[in-house]
């Protein structure tokens, strides 16, 4: 988020915080792309905050209050406040638990237990979602619309158009089982805490075959996960790569280098197997900023 949305984004929240007597003068930014994850103190709520029709907040409320009464390990609503979506200046707020993390990651047992548990919770609720192909469809108006992605180079253009395209009827073409997956379980989306791994940021959540969400996660985890279809789980990372790749490219992006990060995407989608997960990737991106400058 830019400014000056960015400063009215944490002024609102700070402002719907105050109104339902949760004491809020500073707010410690946790994360900032599209949406603003925000540490509101001292009251230490965790807000959430995107423009109003940008998000699909009283979804995922929804959804984290069916999965919190199964016992699925998720984040939870702040209990002092009623548990609605707030809006305010053009923004919807939603405000939640802040977990202080124990651990810096959540080590791959941990995680594959959490999200397996996770799946088993998900398959006892009934909520209304979009199927994961709809997220796919998304991807492909931006790349077939230069419009939306002025700045994707044509022979990128085709290539990821024909490769989501290929992607989506190879899955369909399985006929795996599907249900109600969280959508973008990656590390960014569970938290180490004293009540073990915690996954939040449910709006993505969509249905689908389980490899999809496993597409998310490092390697490490799969390995840990029950019966997993490994040559499924090689079609959802390519397609994984491709959408990230495609959302980079979004004219309306905000997510840090986000081009940068879009042509290594569609750079290692050319370069073919072993397909690299987003946590490798994560880290590829990470040593070329860093990485001397050659003049």
């Amino acid at each position: 988020m830019e400014m000056p949305d960015f400063t009215r984004a944490i002024a609102a929240a700070i402002s719907v915080a105050a109104s339902l007597d949760l004491p809020a003068n500073d707010a410690i930014v946790l994360h900032n792309s599209n949406k603003l994850a925000l540490r509101l103190m001292p009251c230490d709520v965790l807000a959430r905050v995107a423009p109003v029709g940008q998000e699909v907040a009283q979804l995922e409320v929804e959804l984290a209050q069916r999965l919190a009464e199964v016992g699925s390990p998720v984040g939870v609503l702040e209990p002092r406040v009623d548990p609605l979506v707030y809006t305010r200046d053009g923004f919807a707020v939603t405000l939640w638990i802040y977990y202080e993390p124990v651990t810096p990651d959540v080590s791959p047992v941990d995680y594959a237990e959490a999200l397996e548990r996770l799946h088993v919770g998900m398959r006892k609720v009934e909520v209304a979602s979009p199927r994961f192909t709809d997220r796919i469809a998304e991807a492909e108006e931006i790349v077939a619309n230069p419009d939306l992605s002025p700045e994707l180079a044509d022979a990128d253009r085709v290539f990821l158009s024909s490769r989501l395209g290929s992607l989506r009827r190879a899955i369909d073409d399985r006929g795996a089982e599907e249900q109600l997956l969280h959508g973008e379980p990656h590390p960014g989306n569970v938290l180490s805490t004293k009540k073990g791994a915690l996954f939040i940021d449910f709006e993505t959540c969509c249905r689908g075959p389980v490899e999809f969400d496993l597409a998310h996660v490092p390697e490490a985890v799969c390995e840990h996960y029950p019966g997993v279809d490994q040559g499924l789980l090689d079609e959802c990372r390519q397609l994984v790569l491709a959408m990230v790749a495609a959302w980079r490219w979004d004219r309306g992006d905000q997510f840090p280098n986000g081009r940068r990060f879009g042509e290594e995407f569609v750079r290692s989608l050319r370069e073919g197997p072993p397909w690299p997960t987003l946590d490798m990737m994560a880290r590829r991106l990470d040593g070329l900023e860093k990485s001397p400058k050659v003049s």
